[in-house]
């Protein structure tokens, strides 16, 4: 039970494994989780060990990555399946001989059938070069020479020219042109068409889209200039193009099976070497006996499963076959162990909220327990409301109900995943909301009449000299019920607010004083709290200094000021009645009074008798608490330090005896001086329950009055389709705004007051995380690396 309130006890161990036992020893370990690895080692240990790590990985990816590219289904898998799955050593031998064989003869196969698409490209853009050519011969001939076909001035003329014909990317255009232009000054005549249909680049697979082009020409030196340029844009091919098809076939063919093949087991293969790689990196931080037959470990661990350790250990040499048992030594250190609290589904999210703040010192008071109610009842403080609080918590609910399957969907988006992680930080900020709202009796910005108003104004018809009219009664704005007048207050409503509020012209003067006190008696409620807890930390480390000149001033001083004004605040609620409420004096300007000593002021009476001694010896405690926190204490140290300081001089030399009284001084002083200005400033800073709960309530009763009203006083006969856009317009501003961004500024506020005002009395969060060595944290969701 003690560990639900603070980290789990943690202790150091040192691991003596078996050379042959080690790899098997960590498997196991790694399957547990529950063993943090220090780095203990001189040198790297074994460097075929480096060589395992490096050299897998790389062949898995490039092998995944081939198959997702041939549009190869590909399982990614579920959890079920990692936490089962064991590696042995002679995996890596059995991985690295099959892939080294599926890599030569995918190579083989990746090359026979880039010559063979290439070969295929090249035919087919010979054959549209054979198609375009007729046409540009028949264009570029002049129209009178076709009157000389038997004429032998023909052969002589054409004889002249000269063409070079080839295939060009389309983009490529441009430039080759003016190159061609440029080289040959213009003396030469090009013509291009383009390919209708696009053809594929044999390296990349890409679908290009090209041109066929004719040069025309006249001499041996025009020849050599076109055809230097032509062979860097242009290549030729002499195969036969229906053979090159049916082989380009087989050959995918053959490769596509050769992938279905392999990826039936990538799942397999990346869970093997994803644990094999941490457990060969885990090895590299043992170091080795002289005898060189034993690795020996060092690892922090709780001390709750050192048994489960020990059974791991046992398991793990006997699937090695090692007959020399594994041996784990408990150590004594003065070095400060990790903080681990464990959390589940439920308790993980709030354990987040508190871990950013900072992670806890060893073995203090863990302010997650608490959080889990405090911090969804401060929220739903200021966001107080049935109809909001209950859209809130079936969104949650939806998330905890399809949680699995959400789980196993992996969704890449993260806002959706943080709000998926805290899905039941939600679910009970909802539950909570329609608790404050029933209390608000605030739904949707009305009120809810579910036991009857306690006002009646029929009495009032009958009260002894009261002559008003229905008219009166029902025309008249600024009549309020009186509850002096007898018979008309009945009594209290049974729950919550009484609806009549929502009616009255002075339900805001009213509502903003209810939730400015309620914020201060809840503030000073969860400060008195939190300083309470520190005192369960110096019992624990056994500091009764800590108690006497800590705790003790600490708790006397808010309680003699801020605990008094709470008690102020109920002592008014119940003193005063219907008859004497307009004689009740402010309590704001008797606190003030009070820390000034000024009791001469005659428009502020005093509450009760013998207000002002009590009020005067308070100031004086709290007074006197201040010294003893910030002069006491730190004299008291520097007592204790000369004490051992004479003790230790005797025998003992090696005793740190340093201790600068003037850091100490300074220390003290400064958490001092924090203490006492911050009981005011937290005191003050939970207003803030007050004032976002009623901007959430004015927002809320906004958007109904300038949206949903105009609908509903609508008379017409489209009303109804009137109705049906105006409450979409509703119900969107209402999600987007009033639950969304105003549930977002409500969290926020409900952090700050955890972190600021709540933990600093007693969290001190200067501690570091235990991470222990688990496969099923490195494994989750990072098969995409």
């Amino acid at each position: 039970m003690g560990e639900l309130f603070r980290s789990e006890e943690m202790t150091l161990a040192q691991l003596f494994l078996q050379s042959e036992a080690a790899y098997c020893c960590v498997s196991e370990l790694g399957e547990l989780g529950m063993v943090q690895f220090r780095d203990v080692s001189a040198k790297v240990i074994n460097p075929q060990y480096i060589k395992m790590i490096t050299f897998l990985p790389h062949k898995f990816i490039g092998m995944k990555n081939m198959i997702i590219n041939d549009v190869i289904f590909y399982m990614p898998g579920n959890a079920n399946f990692i936490s089962c799955l064991h590696v042995t050593n002679c995996v890596s031998c059995d991985s690295q001989a099959t892939f080294e064989k599926l890599e030569n003869e995918l190579k083989e196969i990746n090359t026979n059938q880039e010559a063979l698409k290439k070969n295929f490209l090249e035919l087919t853009e010979l054959k549209h070069i054979l198609r375009r050519t007729q046409q540009f011969f028949d264009e570029v001939i002049p129209f009178h020479l076709l009157s000389l076909r038997k004429s032998p001035l023909r052969c002589c003329m054409l004889v002249l020219y000269r063409f070079v014909a080839g295939v060009i990317s389309r983009e490529r255009i441009p430039t080759f042109e003016r190159m061609l232009w440029r080289v040959c000054r213009g003396n030469v005549f090009l013509r291009k068409a383009e390919i209708e249909d696009p053809l594929e680049d044999p390296t990349t697979g890409d679908q290009v889209h090209k041109s066929v082009f004719i040069i025309f020409f006249q001499g041996d030196q025009l020849k050599t200039r076109v055809k230097k340029i032509c062979e860097g844009w242009v290549s030729y091919a002499a195969f036969k193009s229906l053979e090159c098809v049916q082989v380009l076939n087989q050959t995918e063919d053959h490769r596509q099976r050769v992938l279905q093949a392999a990826s039936k087991t990538m799942r397999v293969w990346f869970i093997k070497v994803r644990k094999m790689k941490a457990i060969y990196h885990t090895l590299n931080l043992c170091n080795i006996d002289v005898t060189q037959k034993c690795l020996i470990a060092e690892v922090w661990c709780p001390v709750s499963d050192l048994d489960s350790i020990q059974f791991a250990l046992r398991r793990g040499t006997e699937r090695s076959g090692s007959t020399v048992p594994s041996i784990l030594n408990r150590m004594q250190t003065k070095q400060t162990p990790p903080t681990f609290n464990k959390t589940n589904k439920f308790t993980s999210g709030f354990q987040n909220i508190v871990d950013a703040y900072g992670i806890g010192s060893y073995r203090e008071i863990n302010p997650a327990p608490y959080t889990i109610i405090t911090f969804p009842f401060l929220f739903a403080v200021m966001f107080g409301d049935m109809g909001h609080g209950t859209l809130m918590t079936c969104a949650a609910l939806y998330l905890v109900i399809r949680e699995s399957r959400l789980l196993a969907q992996k969704s890449d988006n993260e806002m959706f995943n943080m709000v998926f992680a805290g899905r039941y930080i939600i679910l009970l900020m909802g539950i909570f909301s329609i608790y404050t709202g029933i209390i608000y009796n605030d739904c949707f910005s009305k009120s809810l009449n579910m036991f009857g108003s306690g006002w009646s104004v029929r009495p009032m018809f009958y009260a002894k000299g009261a002559n008003w009219s229905v008219k009166t009664l029902t025309e008249n704005a600024a009549l309020q019920l009186d509850p002096a007048v007898p018979g008309v207050f009945n009594g209290p409503y049974p729950l919550g607010i009484d609806p009549i509020w929502n009616v009255a012209t002075n339900k805001l003067t009213f509502l903003n004083s209810f939730k400015m006190k309620m914020s201060v008696i809840l503030g000073v409620i969860h400060m008195l709290f939190g300083v309470s807890l520190s005192l369960f930390n110096h019992m624990y480390f056994k500091k009764p200094l800590n108690i006497f000149l800590g705790f003790i001033p600490e708790i006397v001083f808010m309680s003699s000021l801020f605990g008094y004004l709470v008690l102020l605040v109920l002592y008014k609620w119940t003193a005063y009645d219907a008859f004497t409420s307009k004689d009740a004096p402010s309590l704001l300007i008797h606190f003030i009074n009070m820390c000034l000593f000024n009791y001469s002021d005659p428009t502020n009476k005093p509450l009760y008798r013998g207000q002002m001694g009590l009020q005067i010896l308070l100031v004086l405690i709290a007074l006197a608490c201040v010294p003893c926190m910030l002069i006491v204490k730190t004299m008291v140290l520097r007592r204790q330090h000369l004490w051992k300081k004479h003790l230790v001089c005797g025998p003992d030399l090696t005793f740190d005896l340093t201790f600068n009284f003037g850091d100490v001084a300074v220390h003290q002083a400064i958490h001092t001086i924090e203490y006492c200005l911050g009981c005011i400033s937290n005191t003050a800073s939970y207003l803030r329950l007050w004032a976002l709960s009623l901007a959430h309530a004015q927002l809320s009763e906004v958007l109904w009055s300038m949206v949903m009203h105009l609908g509903l006083s609508s008379r017409s006969g489209g009303g109804f389709f009137g109705l049906s856009i105006i409450f979409s317009a509703f119900a969107t501003l209402t999600v987007a705004i009033l639950l969304i961004m105003e549930g977002l500024s409500a969290f926020l506020h409900a952090l700050r007051l955890h972190w600021v005002e709540f933990q600093n009395k007693f969290y001190s969060g200067q501690g570091f995380k235990f991470v222990p060595f688990s496969f099923e944290s490195i494994l989750e969701g990072r098969f995409d690396e």
